[in-house]
């Protein structure tokens, strides 16, 4: 075995040996979609819980890992020792299928049709359904109406996100019945699906009532009901 340095100030992940996979994370949807990922590829890992109320994602041994001070973030290394972190829950995901998923259980070929599909909707996550919900949560759960100083200013820029944040949700629903599957693409679950999932389970959070969008209500459910996906769910 070979014993790798972290850099990490907590005494039981500071030295780790190798071979290890080591997930930083916190119990948000863009961690536990990597932990989700992780479960079902019955990947053994280490969790390292991050603070993110004591900021413990902003001091110097974490920006080391992750130069924009942010969670997920996945460090790898082999059994030689060779050790890597990847940023970005996406890139982590991609990662995970590439490396461990070989039989495309959750994911599909290489190049395939499937597999840029599966690309485009990775993206469309990342770009939209994410930032934009995660602002909805800031405002109104840190950033309540008496700490801004234009009330009107406040309720039209939720306006305008809870129009968008649907308009995102109404393209996921008729994605699912175009596809008619149960699933995003193709025709079994995928990154494409599992990047969404923890997303979608907050939605009563920004008071979403999933019965307006009746196949993804369905998708929800027939994912959570996946054991893996539960534990996945509980990480950290």
């Amino acid at each position: 075995m070979v014993l790798v340095d972290e850099g990490d100030p907590d005494p039981i992940f500071s030295e780790l040996n190798a071979p290890y996979i080591k997930l930083y994370t916190a119990p948000t949807p863009n961690g536990q979609k990597v932990s989700i990922l992780l479960e079902l590829l019955k990947i053994k890992y280490h969790v390292r819980s991050i603070s993110l109320s004591q900021k413990e994602q902003k001091e110097d041994w974490f920006i080391k890992l992750n130069p924009n001070g942010r969670i997920p973030v996945l460090s790898y290394a082999n059994s030689k020792g060779k050790k890597f972190s990847i940023m970005e829950s996406a890139s982590i995901m991609l990662f995970l299928v590439d490396k461990f998923d070989k039989t495309n259980k959750f994911t599909f070929e290489y190049g395939s049709k499937n597999y840029n599909k599966m690309l485009q909707w990775i993206f469309f996550q990342m770009a939209n359904i994410g930032p934009i919900q995660g602002q909805i949560c800031h405002f109104k759960f840190y950033l309540p109406p008496d700490k801004m100083p234009n009330t009107k200013q406040y309720d039209q820029i939720l306006e305008d996100y809870d129009k968008e944040i649907k308009n995102y949700y109404q393209i996921l629903e008729n994605q699912l019945i175009k596809n008619s599957s149960g699933y995003l693409v193709g025709d079994h679950l995928s990154v494409a699906d599992l990047i969404h999932f923890p997303w979608i389970y907050e939605c009563f959070c920004i008071n979403i009532d999933l019965q307006s969008y009746p196949h993804l209500n369905n998708w929800l459910n027939s994912i959570n009901k996946i054991p893996a996906v539960q534990r996945g769910m509980r990480v950290p």
